[in-house]
């Protein structure tokens, strides 16, 4: 195949901006699914894709239009895989920019623009959803041409659902997107961009080859982790595989191996031959590391086996899930797992109980902590109860994230509120149409549990947010431990400023004193920090009618049992065991609600 006849392409828009449904138009113009084997997002494999429409994996297709192949990369739309969004980019030469002709420009479309202006691709802008009733062209497209600096004239307005203009797009495709570029030296250079591990045939990697050509039964190597292995089978997808002979400079394609796990061949990584190996790797790749981590206990501990097993599963394919054991005396045996981000974290969690029928609780998500102690040395904890005693701890660095608001002008204000309450910083307000961007820092930690929530509280649900992590920043961190009954609960342990630690305490206090059920005797719910209690809360205890037997008046005998009841009490007080309920672990989720 002659390579000036080949474009390589990928699809860019916010979550629900319609490029999986674009996708799919785009397959069924150019014959390359057949109307019977059609199904609404063809590429979203995963039932949960499905259920919350989004793109999780990313998905390439093969497809012929006038006489071109088009290689189309539908890529995820969520911050949490901005990565493999990166490395689909590097993979192609022009983009597909679906923006929502209802919504206009979101902050994950802004975040997904700049990473395809870094890699220099063609742009080609997208209008979707013009069908609908409540869609607003004119003002998205100044908004287009706003951010992009575009003539109107280049901006397509289609409609994925009923198919209007796509054809447009395959021919702008052609016309606009450049073909790749001629492969100087025969040295191999395969980006590998997405990879998941087949239960029958091994890991499969999706490649571009930018230099050189990959037979089918090669030896091959991947350069970053140093894997050796032999290319089973090579081919295309059409979105099905479709075995080769080769593949060419220039063409997308897959590679079925024999390895065993996602980690051998990582997102990013180069591939090249074992006997003739390529000098330099592709740039761009980095070690993608996890920055939220959450305890994963099963309700009986009966699972924690099959708990094991269901994650090892999930890391097959996954090569950023990270998890090590975790014992708690109240939850018994679980995992702490690592995450790219809350999304990522809750599919992992649905799939966990979909999939393996699994009765998780789950402890409120933290993130790391870079702690250097007083001799020197250098920890990095991802809890808090791993936290050192206080008198070795010379510095304590928490990871800050640099964020952008899309929101309509009305609500800056209950904005900027609300990222002061979260001890972040506003860097700078610029405006695009009607509405207006915010940057602005803040701490990882901060925006974990209900950032997200309380921002669509306070925007009325019109504002969209977008955050990446800036860097580590020491400040003044204490730990809080929460006391039941004197005895002190590891798993709901926390890390905070210790400005805010006061607020805190009161708060989680309140909500465990809503969430466990009162005992026989009164007990106690404290927040301290080390051997200072900063908040309290008093669980009263029930209280047993003991002289109902009593038919006398008689006042001492009443007394005498009162006394005795007291006393019991007392006694209950010192051995009394209190049961913990699940809810009582992922209070502080929402603790503000």
């Amino acid at each position: 195949m002659n390579i000036d006849k080949i474009r390589n392409f990928c699809i860019i828009a916010h979550i629900d901006h319609g490029k999986s449904t674009l996708a799919d138009r785009m397959l069924e113009l150019t014959g390359t699914v057949e109307k019977r084997e059609m199904k609404s997002q063809l590429l979203d494999s995963m039932e949960l894709e499905r259920e919350k429409g989004i793109t999780i994996k990313l998905t390439p297709a093969h497809m012929h239009w006038k006489d071109h192949i088009l290689n189309l990369i539908d890529t995820p739309g969520h911050v949490d895989f901005s990565y493999e969004v990166s490395r689909s980019l590097q993979a192609v030469e022009g983009a597909i920019l679906v923006v929502d002709a209802t919504q206009g420009i979101q902050a994950q479309t802004l975040a997904n623009v700049y990473l395809a202006l870094e890699q220099d691709l063609k742009i080609i802008p997208v209008i979707n959803k013009i069908d609908l009733p409540a869609s607003d062209v004119p003002r998205v497209s100044a908004e287009i041409i706003n951010l992009l600096g575009c003539d109107e004239s280049e901006i397509i307005k289609v409609s994925a659902k009923t198919g209007e203009n796509v054809d447009q797009v395959l021919d702008a495709i052609i016309e606009r997107v450049p073909a790749p570029k001629q492969s100087e030296s025969n040295e191999l250079k395969a980006l590998i961009f997405d990879s998941y591990f087949d239960d029958y045939r091994g890991v499969v990697l999706y490649v571009r080859i930018f230099e050189g050509s990959l037979p089918k039964n090669a030896n091959i190597r991947m350069m970053a982790t140093g894997s050796n292995d032999i290319a089973l089978e090579v081919g295309v997808l059409n979105p099905k595989m479709s075995p080769r002979t080769e593949l060419l400079t220039g063409e997308i394609g897959y590679i079925v191996t024999n390895l065993k796990a996602t980690r051998e061949a990582k997102v990013g990584d180069t591939v090249t031959l074992a006997k003739a190996p390529a000098k330099e790797a592709l740039p761009g790749y980095k070690n993608v590391r996890p920055f939220v981590y959450a305890g994963f206990f099963p309700v009986s501990n009966d699972q924690y086996k099959d708990l094991k097993e269901a994650l090892e599963k999930l890391a097959l394919s996954d090569s950023a899930l990270q998890f090590e054991p975790e014992n708690s005396p109240v939850l018994g045996f679980g995992l702490r797992i690592g995450f790219l981000g809350l999304l990522h974290m809750d599919i992992i969690r649905e799939r966990l109980e979909r999939e393996f029928k699994l009765d998780l609780i789950v402890t409120n998500p933290s993130t790391d902590y870079h702690v250097s102690l007083t001799d020197g040395e250098e920890l990095d904890i991802r809890s808090a109860s791993d936290l050192p005693d206080v008198s070795r701890v010379a510095e304590i660095r928490e990871p800050w994230a640099k964020g952008e608001i899309i929101t309509p002008k009305e609500y800056i204000g209950s904005i900027l509120e609300l990222i002061v309450g979260k001890r972040g910083i506003q860097k700078n307000i610029s405006y695009i149409d009607t509405r207006a961007l915010i940057d602005f820092e803040a701490p990882m930690a901060n925006l974990l549990t209900d950032f997200y929530d309380q921002l669509k509280s306070a925007t009325s649900g019109y504002a969209s947010f977008n955050y990446e992590l800036g860097g580590y920043k020491a400040e003044d961190l204490v730990r809080i431990d929460f006391l039941v009954a004197g005895e002190r609960i590891d798993a709901l342990s926390v890390m905070a400023h210790r400005s805010e630690a006061d607020g805190i305490g009161r708060t989680v206090t309140k909500k465990l004193k809503e969430v466990i059920p009162r005992q026989n005797f009164e007990v106690a719910l404290q927040a301290a920090i080390g051997a200072r209690i900063i908040a309290r809360e008093t669980l009263g205890a029930y209280r047993k009618d003991v002289t109902v037997k009593i038919h006398t008046g008689d006042r001492d005998r009443k007394a005498k049992l009162m006394e005795k009841q007291k006393r019991g009490k007392a006694r209950m007080k010192r051995f009394g065991k209190v049961d913990i309920p699940s809810d009582a672990f992922t209070v502080m989720l929402k603790r503000d609600n």
